[in-house]
């Protein structure tokens, strides 16, 4: 009976970790969801073609430490940058009219959502997680991919609220001690 459970546990174990994973949010539900519950946001914005957006979802994503830090923190939406999707947001609606629907699933054009949210220095790359605060203020798109110790800082620096008591991100990541 004993080796049962041993079995069991050593077979059942690895699956349950498995099946955590980040609560996505869409986009069309993140603000009925912070009428309820006020909380930080992170947009992963990605697209379809971008090997390093694939490599976040599957290396930094998945990263058992990571997930329960930004279900607890935040409202995560993964936003498809050069998507074809109507998006309703904060009174205005985005939209991407020169969307190819033939070059579906490789380059296309970029969305309106992503240009009012993602550039950094007039430049948008890919991925690009954007940081808002509970008021949909952005405290900051941050570009390019990350591991789960370099994403863990900026993720405590926003969702501790850090960045409202005047500290430089670059002294807070100097003295940041990992949860991981």
């Amino acid at each position: 009976m004993n080796k049962l459970i041993i079995a069991l546990a050593v077979f059942l174990i690895p699956i349950s970790a498995q099946l955590q994973e980040i609560k996505w949010v869409k986009m069309g539900e993140l603000e009925a969801a912070m009428k309820k519950e006020p909380r930080k946001v992170m947009i992963d914005v990605y697209t379809d073609w971008c090997g390093p957006c694939k490599m976040m979802m599957k290396n930094t994503f998945t990263h058992p430490g990571i997930i329960k830090y930004v279900n607890e923190k935040y409202y995560a939406v993964k936003f498809n940058a050069e998507g074809s999707e109507e998006i309703k947001f904060l009174g205005k609606t985005y939209r991407n009219p020169s969307y190819d629907p033939s070059r579906a699933g490789g380059r296309n054009s970029t969305h309106e959502l992503t240009q009012a949210i993602a550039p950094v220095n007039g430049r948008i790359a890919y991925p690009t997680i954007v940081y808002m605060d509970e008021q949909y203020t952005i405290l900051s798109p941050v570009q390019g991919y990350m591991q789960p110790q370099q994403i863990e800082p900026i993720l405590h620096f926003f969702g501790e609220e850090v960045y409202q008591n005047g500290v430089n991100y670059q002294d807070y990541q100097k003295t940041f001690q990992s949860k991981l």
